[in-house]
């Protein structure tokens, strides 16, 4: 499918969290830090806390997507998924101080690229525009992408589409942003209902497993699940069956 997908190919837009950078360490080594400096150690175990965290990610954009709630950016919804957090281990957020808090909520904005995400990239952008199509808000992209040397052509963040994925809005709102009809972008992810919504958005496929986003036990996306136009093992795969490069 690879040739497929070349044609009129003039754009690839990204997956973030879990694609392009490893959100899991990234979250339980900030925990860690935060449980040591507040004396939490014996009330919170920071790998099992960040899963806790990202459990309460999509259950919070719903609410904007179901229409209860306006558009509210990720930080915030973030921060408000840390406090329930901290109260569902048994931590009153109240009894903390504010900016320990603050920082630890950012470390969703300093989280480390995959080993070969930097190389992959790189070697895209000589050939395509490359955006990421997040539902992370611009600060936090750029943040990210300014620690991590991401080589994004531009910061789309879920502010410029006003919607999160998998609602519609999400990928043909991006479209537009880029001037582009949707068959001439790629949607870039190790998320097989992320491809599933983006192709039904009219936009290309490219699967990038990422079999240990969720830690060793991950049960999900360990595999394509769909024929979607390119499958790849990573970003370097990925960029060597659409540039014939490395």
């Amino acid at each position: 499918m690879t040739k497929a997908i070349q044609t009129d190919l003039q754009a690839l837009v990204f997956d973030v969290f879990g694609t392009v950078v490893d959100w899991r360490s990234g979250v339980t080594r900030e925990v860690a830090q935060f449980t040591q400096a507040c004396g939490l150690e014996d009330k919170i175990d920071p790998a099992a806390f960040a899963d806790t965290w990202r459990s309460h990610y999509a259950p919070a954009m719903q609410e904007v997507r179901a229409g209860r709630r306006p558009f509210t950016r990720l930080d915030i919804l973030h921060r408000e998924n840390l406090e329930k957090t901290l109260q569902s281990h048994g931590v009153t957020p109240s009894a903390l101080p504010a900016d320990a808090l603050d920082q630890l909520n950012l470390a969703w904005h300093r989280l480390d690229p995959w080993p070969d995400s930097v190389a992959g990239l790189t070697q895209l952008k000589a050939h395509y525009i490359i955006a990421p199509l997040s539902n992370g808000n611009i600060r936090l992209m750029l943040d990210m992408a300014k620690r991590a040397a991401l080589p994004w052509d531009a910061i789309l963040g879920a502010e410029t589409a006003q919607a999160y994925k998998p609602s519609p809005e999400a990928y043909l709102r991006t479209a537009d942003i880029l001037g582009l009809a949707p068959e001439q972008i790629a949607m870039v992810a190790a998320h097989n209902n992320d491809l599933a919504a983006a192709r039904r958005c009219g936009l290309k496929t490219a699967f990038v497993a990422r079999p240990a986003e969720h830690g060793p036990q991950q049960k999900t996306d360990l595999v394509a699940e769909d024929d979607w136009d390119v499958v790849a093992t990573d970003m370097i795969d990925l960029a060597r069956k659409l540039t014939g490069s490395f």
